[in-house]
């Protein structure tokens, strides 16, 4: 497979059709994002939207991923979020290539460490972030729910 990752830049149909297709393989809960959602988002200087584009396939969007990137007090943050690779190209590369790429966003941003979550059950996931170097921190997560 050939895949070429790149910033979105603007919302088109192809990018809209794009999430509704991969979000539902991330999440059954959350529904993809509306056209003025992703606008917000492709618009926010605190987000960056990596596409992996399968050059096999006429350029066929096949995952996304997104870097968040805020500054604090201690520093610029760099936290990877919504990783979802197609599941007709899983297993070949893009994930790595996605995560990578935004790896060396956040770098080039200043970033001195990137941080992600992934759920245990997503094995394959798990693998890839500890394959390119990402190592599990002894530290609790919280989440308050606000509904």
């Amino acid at each position: 497979m050939s895949v070429e990752i790149v910033e979105a830049t603007e919302v088109t149909p192809e990018l809209v059709a794009a999430f509704d297709r991969l979000v539902p393989q991330l999440s059954r809960s959350n529904p993809p994002p509306t056209e003025q959602e992703l606008a917000a988002i492709v618009a926010s200087p605190a987000s960056v939207v990596l596409l992996a584009r399968d050059g096999d396939r006429d350029g066929v969007i096949v995952g996304s991923l997104t870097l968040a990137l805020f500054r604090i007090p201690t520093g610029l943050r760099a936290w990877i979020e919504d990783v979802v690779v197609d599941e007709s190209a899983r297993g070949r590369g893009v994930g790595e290539a996605l995560n990578r790429a935004a790896l060396d966003r956040a770098r080039t941003a200043g970033a001195k460490t990137v941080d992600l979550t992934s759920r245990p059950s997503r094995e394959a996931a798990n693998r890839l972030y500890r394959r390119i170097g990402f190592v599990a921190r002894d530290t609790n997560v919280y989440r308050y729910s606000l509904d």
